[in-house]
């Protein structure tokens, strides 16, 4: 079993940054899938970025390219969203999410752009992020 907690988050500026943190309790091996979905009410959760734990380029939605970083401490079993200049747009409950079955780098990537959301099977427990104008 993984639990995954979050941290980070809050409200801030247009243009301003923020770190989420997502701390796996158990192992995450090394052809895991990992990614931040976003969700604002009455929308579907959305896939805004994924990392294949074995390596390979993380995947980012379109909106998101250029501002997001993901990115995973292997030793600290920690996975991060680093967030810039951030728009009002980003406004939304954040959630990290794993899935600890065989993946490759494209299934993952496939997996996260797709929001096929079911398939995972641990997530964290959500932290909101304000962008005021």
């Amino acid at each position: 079993q993984v639990q995954l907690t979050q941290s980070g988050g809050g409200s801030v500026q247009a243009g301003g940054s923020l770190r989420l943190s997502c701390v796996a309790s158990g192992k995450i091996g090394s052809s895991s899938c990992m990614g931040w979905f976003r969700q604002t009410p009455g929308k579907k959760r959305e896939g805004v970025a994924g990392i294949y734990t074995g390596g390979d380029s993380p995947y980012y939605e379109d909106s998101v390219k250029g501002r997001f970083t993901i990115s995973q401490d292997t030793a600290s079993n920690t996975l991060y969203l680093q967030m810039n200049s951030l728009t009002p747009e980003d406004t939304a409950m954040y959630y990290c999410a794993a899935d600890l079955d065989s993946y490759s780098s494209y299934q993952c990537e496939v997996t996260i752009s797709s929001s096929v959301t079911d398939v995972f099977a641990y997530w964290g427990q959500g932290t909101q992020v304000t962008v005021s104008s």
